[in-house]
């Protein structure tokens, strides 16, 4: 598994904090708006969007905050309006480090995620410093007690995926990003019904952690992740399963 996969994963068992749903809410809002103004309101003519109303729904954002988001994005609210800035950075032994933003100032944001680098003896990089190391993916994941691991894998083969990863409890699907969508509904038409679906950036190298600098790395990316610009954090660390549990 990928460090960023680990990651997601680690993300995904937190479940959605009420004392924390709020802020997810507001950057689900965002990234709602901010795609129908880029490609449309219409989710089926907008891949991106269609992306993200999944996100929202399974989040369990209400049907009529998802439209209002939407509608504010296409003109139907303010004019507030966000770009979109990736930044690049190093970690705990030196784990490259990517954050997708959203951000109407941009003075605000990489202050922000400069102070966490470096409050975790990490540092902000030059743009391209390690993007390089990442490639976009679709990462379709399945809980292994609710799917029969033989049945998805052919079946996610066949329906045109390029790869399975099995962990100890998941089962990730990985596609192209082109074929994300395709390989999706065909495994939900058969019945598997994925716990996390998303287009992300995977780590073509992983840096091994343990110890004091695994839970470092663990707290730096939890802090970025809390930050209200922050979309996506993206980092290629390799931490083992029986570390993150000492720290869970």
């Amino acid at each position: 598994m990928s460090g960023h996969s680990k990651w997601s994963t680690i993300k995904r068992k937190k479940g959605v904090a009420d004392a924390k749903r709020g802020k997810i809410f507001s950057k689900l809002i965002r990234e709602l708006s901010t795609s129908a103004r880029i490609g449309g309101a219409d989710p089926d003519a907008n891949p991106r969007l269609r992306l993200v109303v999944d996100k929202a729904k399974g989040a369990n954002m209400p049907k009529e905050n998802i439209e209002r988001a939407i509608q504010k994005g296409v003109g139907g609210g303010d004019n507030e309006a966000y770009e979109e800035v990736i930044y690049e950075g190093y970690g705990p032994g030196g784990v490259a480090i990517l954050v997708e933003t959203l951000t109407d100032n941009r003075n605000r944001t990489v202050g922000e995620i400069r102070h966490v680098l470096t409050k975790y003896g990490g540092n902000l990089g030059a743009s391209g410093c390690v993007g390089y190391l990442f490639s976009k993916q679709g990462v379709i994941s399945f809980d292994r007690k609710l799917v029969d691991d033989d049945e998805l894998m052919e079946a996610a083969l066949d329906a045109g995926a390029e790869d399975v990863i099995e962990s100890q409890h998941v089962l990730d699907v990985v596609t192209t990003p082109a074929g994300f969508e395709e390989v999706k509904q065909a495994l939900c038409g058969k019945s598997f019904e994925p716990t996390h679906a998303e287009i992300t950036l995977e780590p073509s190298t992983t840096v091994g952690l343990s110890g004091g600098d695994a839970e470092t790395m663990l707290r730096l990316a939890d802090d970025l992740d809390d930050l209200d610009d922050v979309q996506q954090v993206h980092a290629n660390f390799d931490i083992s399963e029986e570390e993150m549990a000492k720290f869970a």
